[in-house]
């Protein structure tokens, strides 16, 4: 018997791994073997990338955002007013709209899709995380592009991981190194890093609880309404991607 998420007697009889079984009955079957960490690390291969490459010109003053619902995953596809400055796109934190970016970090494509989010509350800095549902590239928030850029920078040093930059300083991280998604650090220096990590977003004004979990679904294009992957927006509803700008 196992338990899942809170539910009891949950009993598993098989599992099964590449179309074989794997377990029995709570009995291993298939070998154990060993992944050598050269196959899970490296992951994080993101092409060359510039301040100005963050800049995105703004082709209207009204565009598409992805509106955060309290305690939710799923957003609100919102049609708002939007901040500029010498035609270029800018966060603007007193409306907590900010600027979003996923990268492709797989095979350093240069694929990099732009996008707002309202409600993250991020009043300065930057988020930056390889934790993006489910493809799992680069997704970064914040107020400024050198912030953003900083944070982006960082995630690539660390070769994955979760990033709080604020002000030109990387205030708290957790490298994720294998796949971008997993520490190889013990328990406890993970929990300490984490908890370096609430601290610093609290400082930069965000209010909402697992910041950077409701961040990793923002790249999740099968959960409505408005998602942004590193190909773009997309109508979840319609399943199709739609310009920034209307």
């Amino acid at each position: 018997m196992v338990v899942i998420d809170g539910f009891k007697n949950f009993n598993v009889e098989l599992v099964f791994k590449s179309g074989r079984l794997a377990a029995e009955r709570e009995n291993v079957i298939a070998p154990i073997r060993n992944v050598h960490h050269a196959a899970v690390k490296g992951s994080v291969r993101i092409r060359p990338l510039t301040r100005q490459g963050l800049r995105l010109r703004a082709r209207s003053d009204r565009a598409r955002v992805i509106e955060l619902i309290p305690d939710q995953i799923e957003t609100r596809h919102s049609i708002m007013q939007i901040a500029t400055q010498g035609g270029f796109v800018v966060s603007d934190p007193g409306r907590d709209i900010l600027k979003l970016l996923v990268i492709e970090r797989h095979r350093a494509t240069g694929n990099a899709g732009f996008g707002l989010v309202k409600g993250l509350g991020l009043a300065t800095g930057a988020l930056a995380s390889t934790v993006a549902h489910d493809s799992h590239n680069v997704i970064a928030a914040g107020v400024e592009d050198s912030d953003i850029f900083l944070a982006i920078s960082e995630i690539k040093k660390l070769q994955g991981g979760l990033v709080v930059v604020n002000k030109g300083k990387v205030l708290a991280e957790l490298a994720l190194p294998v796949a971008g998604l997993m520490s190889d650090k013990p328990l406890d220096f993970v929990v300490n890093k984490l908890k370096g990590i609430d601290r610093a977003v609290k400082q930069l004004g965000v209010k909402i609880e697992h910041p950077f979990g409701i961040l990793s679904f923002l790249a999740l294009p099968v959960i409505p309404e408005l998602k942004l992957t590193d190909r773009g927006l997309v109508d979840v509803k319609q399943f199709k991607f739609v310009d920034l700008f209307v």
